[in-house]
């Protein structure tokens, strides 16, 4: 059975109602992250909408190579893939303004970074009233700065992107194997969706592609973080450690679980769909009780060494152009079938 799905007025006033009254029926306990777990969208919702609607709406293409190069390695190739839109812009943003090839450029072509001071000042608001990182809360803490410019460009570039995501999400259907793992994991599981994607762009998603039926809940950035998601989930089922387990893609994900016990099943970068056709074996140890320990720990030291700790831009012989080329393929496959007519640099 499908969750209802939430109303504008309970996604504004009381986001959490259906974690707050989830109900266990199963024995385990299942949450599954979505993107670049449970479809293959992370590259193209980067590169193709991120990175250029936010070059939009400050005026940074004439920093374009530096720009995608930066916020790439931390939303995708980074131990911080997955992270917060919002905390993203703003590792993206720190990193650029201590580069000197970068004020370089800034100041011959008299480009000015956004101030991020005042990204830092939202994301402190959200942490001490407890507030998910999202649009809500931006909008929020907007009315308590109104005449401060920087949050209302932040606010259309965040809306821009919800707008613009789902026209490229819903042309990505998920990896195989997907949906016969749902249906595997459903037969002893409770499922709950735990993502820093909006809700409405889960909720279209899972529903557009048809698998909102396996599932009981799905938590978005609006109720809080994904830690928070499974911390109320299990205690509200009551479920001990090993009945717990995450699925994602991210450092993020791991963190998440691990800070309430659980266990993790890694969909890594690069090795989606060899992940997803081993993960009826490993789902088998799960309920069998036999997870912990060395086959879990195999699995995250596999996972850990593929998320990049150092950017291309700290190394000995670092060259921008050719750490720019390096994932220009990947850029040019998503434009060449999204948005051929797009901007892109090389």
């Amino acid at each position: 059975m499908s969750p209802r799905r939430l109303t504008d007025t309970q996604l504004k006033e009381d986001p959490e109602i259906q974690l707050k009254n989830f109900k266990r029926t199963k024995d385990f306990f299942v949450a599954i992250d979505t993107d670049g777990c449970i479809t293959d969208n992370m590259n193209g919702k980067q590169m193709l909408i991120f990175q250029p609607l936010f070059m939009e709406y400050y005026n940074l293409w004439g920093i374009e190579t530096y720009f995608r190069e930066v916020a790439e390695y931390y939303n995708l190739f980074s131990v911080d893939r997955g992270c917060n839109r919002f905390v993203a812009i703003l590792l993206t943003l720190k990193a650029l303004q201590k580069r000197d090839d970068v004020i370089r450029v800034i100041s011959e072509a008299n480009i000015v970074l956004p101030e991020v001071d005042f990204l830092d000042e939202y994301i402190s608001y959200t942490k001490k009233n407890s507030l998910g990182l999202g649009n809500p809360s931006l909008e929020a803490y907007l009315n308590k700065n109104p005449n401060n410019l920087f949050y209302y460009k932040l606010l259309g570039w965040s809306e821009s992107v919800n707008r613009a995501f789902p026209h490229i999400s819903a042309k990505i259907t998920p990896f195989n194997g997907v949906e016969e793992s749902l249906g595997q994991i459903a037969e002893y599981a409770d499922i709950v969706v735990v993502s820093k994607t909006p809700y409405e762009d889960l909720a279209n998603y899972w529903e557009g592609q048809g698998i909102d039926k396996y599932v009981q809940v799905i938590a978005g950035q609006e109720m809080g973080s994904k830690g928070h998601h499974i911390e109320v989930v299990k205690a509200s089922g009551g479920y001990v450690d090993d009945q717990v387990l995450m699925m994602g893609d991210g450092n993020g994900d791991l963190k998440a679980v691990k800070a309430n016990n659980g266990l993790f099943y890694p969909i890594t970068p690069g090795r989606e769909q060899v992940n997803w056709n081993n993960f009826s074996n490993a789902f088998k140890k799960f309920i069998d009780r036999k997870y912990r320990g060395g086959f879990e720990e195999s699995l995250i030291g596999s996972f850990a060494r593929a998320l990049l700790t150092v950017p291309a831009w700290e190394e000995l012989g670092y060259d921008h152009v050719a750490s720019y080329r390096e994932k220009q393929l990947i850029r040019k496959e998503f434009y060449n079938k999204f948005n051929p007519e797009g901007q892109l640099i090389f």
